[in-house]
């Protein structure tokens, strides 16, 4: 995968910023990023704003479990 750069002030740029860059970055289009940028927003929300990197399957699944109910 493409290597996220850090910004002007040496920070790591945020987690939707980043995707939006690698999907950028392999020219899909503007619906296919807001599509993929909406479902993460709605993950992390789902449970209670945690970061991605601090969940795994268990909380995969719960997602998903909950979308199918």
């Amino acid at each position: 995968m493409c290597e996220i750069l850090n910004d002007s002030k040496g920070k790591k740029p945020k987690l939707l910023d980043q995707v939006r860059s690698v999907i950028r970055a392999k020219h899909y289009s503007i619906r296919t990023e807001e599509a993929y940028t909406d479902w993460i927003k709605r993950f992390i929300i789902y449970h209670n704003k945690l970061h991605p990197l601090e969940m795994g399957e268990v909380e995969i699944n719960k997602f998903i479990t909950y979308l199918a109910v």
